[in-house]
């Protein structure tokens, strides 16, 4: 007679039966004790801990985060200010005739600008920092749900490491309360690898074609793993949400443009010809050698980036753990950093959307820094040399974050004087109305209008030297968001309207002032009277090592400062 044997059900508490993807129930795992039966499951890492570390340390972000480049403030900034107020800068890029910039970008921040501007009236400083905030915390809903996502399916180390990371290192503090684009596909990269690690495919390519088409075009490539792996597992769901998605933000940006630029165009199509399918002249901005993104990325993530790189290389050790789910949501790291690289114009903002995702490929290493001593066939042997291992786990990650940290407060304490200096305007509203705020080569440095008070009339440009083409005021007499100035051109040439030639009609004056030969127009004091001043860390003479790093005692004794001035005119 034949034996037959039954099967029990499955009970909720068993883990799922096994698939060729690597989930955390198939990493050996700790018997938690006969009180809790026996059971050996790890538990994952609650959405309670992600979100509270990164909300702090993202609100440490949004309250002293300096602005790092001036197209953050000409080319967003600026033009919110002008829809809040009626009053900014504008670019040849916002100019009609090129309309390069999608103001449906700029439109999702003003639904936190406006009502911001309503609450604190004429306070405009106080909208801007609420404008960072509502930045940081679509950083801390994104990044939090890629650190469940990888608790869920790797385990709490791992996803403990990476919100360590996120948390702390230089990258991710700077680069996640910036107004910029190439940050908004950094939040995207972070949703839609998270929804891919929780096999939601169709949210994963609705939020990637999002980042593209609501963010930065160019960051389709650091999508492409995502997308393609998600259309492979679920295609007919995941092409109808990006294909909706797509069409959808497509349609609305051109409706959107429609209406300030009016006429019917897409910004975001006229970006890709221009610098694709026309050439592009982003080489009149600047070029950068092929290594440039490598020490960038090095200063901003330290040894972390170093470890990310080599991701690739304990593969064959761990493959089982993370291929192919963790493979495809690392890849973009290679892809986009091989791509940007050559390209000729290199800014250190069009990395931002794979910080992330060095974050994970880092952790990921030092995760498995057992697996690589680990003798496959005796699991007992090399015990002192895995054990060793493990132990260099947590102190890798600290100098990681030490260094980082350090990092941080170096930019923070170097280079914060020209939002702090601009802040000491709206004391010395006795000045009057219609009075002018003069800028000479420190432009680029200006931290936006909203740090400009009401009672001033104008900011304006004094000419040093500067030859390219400077951004000048919205003119609402030729229509605003829809004039196409004559002065604006795509080939970076000065304007001959962008500079002031009475200097005598300036009521205030902003300067840098370091140690050079060439006199400054402040150093008269007959004519200008220092009201603030504020050290600014001199990069051309200060050593590498310590400008870029925070080290105790050294960092002051070492580095040379200027003084970042802002003066008021003295009325005889």
């Amino acid at each position: 007679m034949a034996l037959t044997t039954r099967q029990r059900r499955p009970l909720p508490s068993d883990p799922p039966p096994s698939s060729p993807i690597y989930t955390k129930y198939d990493k050996p795992s700790r018997r938690l004790g006969d009180g809790d039966g026996g059971r050996e499951e790890e538990k994952s890492l609650g959405w309670f801990v992600p979100a509270f570390a990164l909300g702090m340390l993202r609100y440490m972000s949004a309250t002293t985060n300096i602005i790092h480049d001036c197209d953050e403030v000409f080319n967003y900034w600026e033009p919110l200010h002008y829809l809040l107020y009626k009053s900014g800068f504008q670019t040849w890029e916002y100019s009609s005739e090129f309309a390069l910039r999608s103001y449906l970008y700029i439109l999702f921040h003003e639904l936190v600008g406006r009502p911001a501007s309503w609450l604190f009236a004429e306070d405009k400083v106080r909208v801007f920092y609420a404008v960072r905030l509502f930045l940081g915390l679509l950083s801390v809903t994104t990044d939090a749900v890629l650190v469940v996502a990888l608790s869920r399916k790797y385990g709490r180390r791992l996803a403990s490491y990476t919100l360590a990371m996120l948390c702390l290192t230089s990258g991710c503090f700077f680069a996640s309360t910036s107004f910029l684009p190439s940050s908004f596909s950094m939040y995207a990269i972070s949703l839609a690898s998270g929804f891919f690690l929780l096999e939601k495919y169709a949210m994963a390519v609705a939020v990637s074609a999002a980042g593209v088409i609501l963010g930065w075009p160019f960051s389709i490539l650091a999508f492409l793993p995502v997308v393609f792996y998600s259309l492979a597992r679920r295609f007919k769901q995941a092409f109808l949400a990006g294909a909706a998605t797509s069409v959808t933000l497509l349609a609305l940006s051109v409706f959107v443009d429609y209406q300030y630029y009016r006429r019917w165009t897409s910004s975001v199509l006229n970006l890709v010809v221009y610098n694709v399918v026309g050439g592009g002249e982003s080489h009149l901005y600047g070029i950068e050698g092929p290594l440039y993104y490598l020490r960038n990325a090095f200063n901003n993530f330290n040894f972390g980036f170093v470890l990310a790189l080599l991701f690739v290389g304990i593969l064959p050790i761990a493959r089982k753990k993370y291929a192919p789910g963790l493979v495809v949501v690392v890849s973009p790291v290679y892809i986009w950093l091989l791509f940007m690289s050559m390209q000729p114009h290199k800014e250190e903002r069009f990395l931002y959307p794979i910080y992330p995702l060095i974050c994970v490929a880092a952790s990921a290493v030092i995760e498995s820094f057992p697996d690589i001593l680990r003798d496959k066939y005796d699991p007992n042997a090399n015990f002192v040399m895995v054990t060793t291992a493990k132990v260099l786990r947590p102190f890798v990650l600290g100098l990681i974050l030490c260094a980082s940290h350090s990092r941080t407060f170096s930019l923070v304490n170097g280079y914060a004087a020209p939002i702090e200096v601009y802040k000491i305007l709206q004391h010395h509203d006795d000045a009057g109305p219609g009075s002018v705020v003069c800028v000479g080569s420190e432009w680029h440095r200006y931290p936006s209008s909203f740090f400009i008070p009401n009672f001033v009339g104008e900011v304006r440009w004094l000419d040093d030297g500067f030859r390219g083409l400077l951004p000048l005021p919205f003119n609402s007499t030729l229509g605003g968001t829809s004039a196409a100035p004559s002065y604006f051109n795509n080939k970076n040439k000065a304007s001959d309207q962008q500079f002031l030639q009475d200097v005598e009609a300036c009521t205030f004056l902003v300067e840098l002032q370091l140690n050079r030969p060439y006199p400054s127009r402040g150093s008269d004091l007959s004519k200008w009277e220092p009201i603030a001043a504020l050290p600014y860390l001199d990069r051309e003479f200060s050593p590498p090592l310590y400008r870029s790093f925070f080290i105790p005692y050294l960092w002051q004794q070492r580095n040379v400062f200027g003084l970042y001035k802002l003066f008021r005119r003295i009325r005889n």
